[in-house]
């Protein structure tokens, strides 16, 4: 019974000051004494400084609290309803000081005793509900994408399963987007560290999309697949499972350029492209789709949740599109009228429009693109394809297939993005030639 309470009483933490020393610089004096605090039970804060001569460090826990809302008498119309408030600080005297002599960092202890209980678990400190520094970013923009707190606190928690945030914290990380004077500061020291996040740091420098878990879909643009540089994205879910199946970045407006620019670039040489050789890719582009029309029906099954009939239903109606565009050298030839008048005859030519653009629904992940850009192609337009977010892995296969096919012809570019506002630059963009109709049901 002894030996027991001894042991408890030695995983108690003891509340010690860490030990004074010489440090080669004033942030390795700092993150000295903040790990030594954690191992103890408490945490400190930056007092006082002047950044090359001297540095005090208090307890977090220290100073009082002063109610700073003026007073107003009671019976006046003015008067509201008195907040409950509460505060953690104790007036805790404890207190270290780093001075600068003779070009190093020495720390001396001024005061180190403390007037409250040691932190058992240092995850009920408040400071551990705070965001990190990237996580901040990633609120920023999936607020931007309209995203509520609720869904940002379940995307950040899959990066991050054990944090202890709570949608009060997401509101305040908003609060202080919208007024402009958020400061971002980063509490890792203060954070247990899972296994999610060393995983992430271990993968950081591999930039294939194919790595992550869940797959991060790409965007295609001028003819290379490029993995979005934006820290924001939806989860693509399999209706049966609820499983996340993949992840569709935000794509940024600077990316959304990028694509405009090489599909600009790229339309002079594919207008000049004789229409019997793009009607020989069309045929290749069919054959590559009926040999994987099975993994383009079951990609449909699994995000949408169409019964696989329904889905092979889904890939044919597109494909006789594909066929009718097999078929452009003999559509796309003009008109010749001899004599419609006295002296006069007449003909039309049939020229591309430039670069086109399509918005595409869920409903039918793989029809409705394939009514859209097999013509546009053929026709010698370049294309821009915003698929739907919920269900983008049909045209995810399609442009592999499409590029397979196209051989060294780079004209497709393929984008994925949520926010109503890309829609709204490719609705409004005068680049744009012509955009197909927006396809849907009610």
């Amino acid at each position: 019974m002894d030996i027991q309470d001894c042991t408890e009483l030695n995983e108690i933490p003891q509340m010690l000051p860490p030990p004074p020393g010489s440090f080669i610089d004033r942030e390795e004096l700092i993150q000295h004494v903040g790990d030594f605090a954690l191992s103890q039970g408490y945490v400190v804060t930056i007092k006082q400084s002047k950044k090359d001569k001297v540095v005090v460090l208090g307890c977090d826990r220290g100073g009082v609290y002063r109610n700073r809302r003026k007073l107003v008498d009671e019976s006046s119309a003015e008067h509201v309803r008195k907040r409950k408030t509460g505060s953690r600080l104790t007036n805790c005297p404890f207190e270290v000081v780093g001075k600068k002599e003779d070009g190093l960092w020495v720390l001396a202890i001024k005061n180190g005793e403390h007037n409250h209980d040691p932190i058992r678990d240092i995850s009920e400190h408040p400071s551990s509900r705070r965001f990190t520094e990237r996580e901040v970013l990633l609120i920023k923009d999936m607020t931007e994408a309209g995203l509520k707190p609720r869904q940002i606190l379940k995307r950040l928690r899959q990066n991050n399963p054990e944090l202890l945030s709570t949608p009060k914290h997401v509101y305040n990380v908003k609060a202080k987007l919208r007024q402009g004077n958020l400061t971002v500061r980063n509490f890792k020291s203060l954070r247990v560290k899972s296994s999610v996040e060393n995983s992430h740091i271990s993968t950081a420098n591999e930039p294939s999309w194919r790595q992550r878990n869940p797959p991060r879909v790409p965007n295609l643009i001028g003819g290379r697949f490029v993995d979005s540089q934006s820290f924001a994205s939806i989860d693509v879910t399999n209706p049966a499972t609820q499983k996340v199946v993949s992840q569709v970045p935000l794509t940024t407006n600077e990316e959304f350029r990028a694509a405009i620019f090489a599909a600009k670039r790229a339309f002079p040489s594919w207008r000049d492209t004789p229409v019997t050789t793009r009607q020989r890719i069309m045929f290749k582009f069919q054959e590559l789709i009926r040999r994987d029309i099975d993994k383009i029906a079951m990609n449909i099954t699994t995000e949408h949740g169409k019964t696989l009939k329904d889905a092979y239903t889904d890939v044919h109606r597109g494909l006789e599109v594909v066929e009718h565009a097999c078929g452009m050298a003999t559509l796309q030839m003009g008109e010749f009228v001899s004599n419609v008048s006295n002296g006069i005859d007449t003909y039309s030519i049939r020229e591309p429009l430039g670069v086109c653009a399509g918005i595409c629904p869920f409903d039918f992940p793989a029809m409705i693109p394939l009514w859209m850009f097999p013509i546009a192609v053929t026709c010698g337009n370049t294309f821009i394809l915003k698929p739907s977010e919920k269900d983008p892995g049909d045209c995810d296969l399609l442009p592999h297939i499409v590029i397979y096919a196209l051989d060294n012809y780079l004209i497709s570019n393929y984008l994925k993005y949520v926010l109503d506002s890309l829609v709204h630059c490719i609705s409004y963009d005068m680049t744009f030639k012509k955009i197909c109709p927006f396809y849907g049901s009610l």
